[in-house]
């Protein structure tokens, strides 16, 4: 039977929130959004997107406050920020430093690139009903819209990138905590 005792410390609730929130980011990034993509019509998928995005990037940003507050100390377990002296003692700059990057790539996706890439779609929206056609439909667009349609890409991209980096962050913060067991 396991010693429930471990219930009182920060240890459980630091794997748990890191296994969260490396769950979430690969399943919405590699599964869940481009399944979506796939699967619905693009007014339907562009709908979900918009309201999955600012929780996503939400806990993004949020979780590896979560993380510091239990952040595992090599001496004594885990102890959390709390204990400075041995949080800085143990040479965990760089895991404050993975989970600081994790924080502000979810912020910047969550308070800048996301709210751009709404305003764009909403032009979009508004210029198909100018042109009379979808921003995708295939044929020549109005230049008004073949700028909108680039101006998302780009912003798009921008989103996908910092995401990634954030990803391939929280990959690597795994791979610092597997190093303490």
């Amino acid at each position: 039977m396991p010693d429930l005792s471990i219930l009182g410390t920060p240890a459980p609730y630091h794997v748990l929130t890191y296994g969260f929130l490396f769950g979430t980011q690969l399943f919405h990034s590699f599964l869940g959004g481009p399944l979506s993509f796939k699967a619905l019509p693009r007014p339907q998928f562009a709908v979900l997107q918009s309201t999955i995005f600012p929780v996503y990037f939400g806990l993004q940003t949020v979780l590896p406050g979560l993380l510091a507050l239990t952040y595992p100390a090599k001496t004594n377990g885990i102890v959390g920020i709390r204990n400075t002296g041995q949080l800085f003692g143990d040479g965990s700059r760089r895991e404050l430093l993975a989970m600081g990057l994790i924080s502000i790539m979810g912020l910047v996706n969550w308070a800048i690139v996301g709210p751009a890439t709404t305003k764009v779609m909403r032009d979009r929206k508004s210029q198909e009903h100018k042109d009379g056609k979808k921003s995708y439909d295939k044929g020549p667009q109005s230049k008004e819209m073949m700028g909108l349609n680039k101006k998302f890409a780009r912003i798009h991209g921008i989103s996908s990138l910092v995401n990634l980096g954030a990803v391939l962050v929280t990959g690597w913060y795994g791979v610092m905590i597997a190093e303490r067991m």
